[in-house]
């Protein structure tokens, strides 16, 4: 997931943001915007265009969390609906016994942002989804499913 660049868009109206600087961090962030921007069913999206307080678990402070993605997608009902949308490899997402230390630290420090993600969605009216690669390379054709934080014993 190391790969980053700038994204140009082909439907720039879609964009919520300046359309001319849309910055990917992964090849997996890059995905999912193609998919916005190529889907018909994604009214509006942008990259992490809204900053949301958090307490990082590991000083204690308050830290900004920038969603990778907020987007509005027509659903099947033909309402439209807003997500706060993050994008993770799963091992971000599952704690289990397995998991190293960095990956505990990292899942913790995650269930903090989300948890204030969550917060804020119910606050302003938005959805909370988290990719993986299941859900961004499995089911790339279709408008993004629910995908909860997991613990596995």
């Amino acid at each position: 997931m190391a790969m980053k660049g700038l994204f140009i868009p082909k439907n720039p109206q879609k964009y919520i943001g300046n359309p001319n600087n849309i910055i990917f961090r992964s090849s997996w962030e890059l995905a999912v915007m193609k998919f916005f921007d190529s889907h018909p069913g994604v009214l509006r999206y942008g990259s992490e265009e809204i900053a949301i307080p958090y307490i990082k678990p590991t000083d204690g402070r308050v830290h900004k969390y920038y969603p990778d993605f907020i987007a509005i997608i027509q659903e099947s009902s033909g309402e439209p609906t807003k997500y706060v949308i993050e994008v993770k490899p799963m091992k971000e997402t599952v704690l289990t016994e397995k998991s190293s230390n960095y990956d505990r630290i990292n899942i913790a420090i995650n269930e903090a942002k989300w948890t204030a993600a969550r917060s804020f969605c119910l606050q302003y009216g938005f959805k909370f989804k988290i990719l993986t690669e299941e859900q961004i390379f499995h089911q790339v054709k279709r408008a993004p499913k629910k995908a909860p934080v997991r613990r596995k014993k």
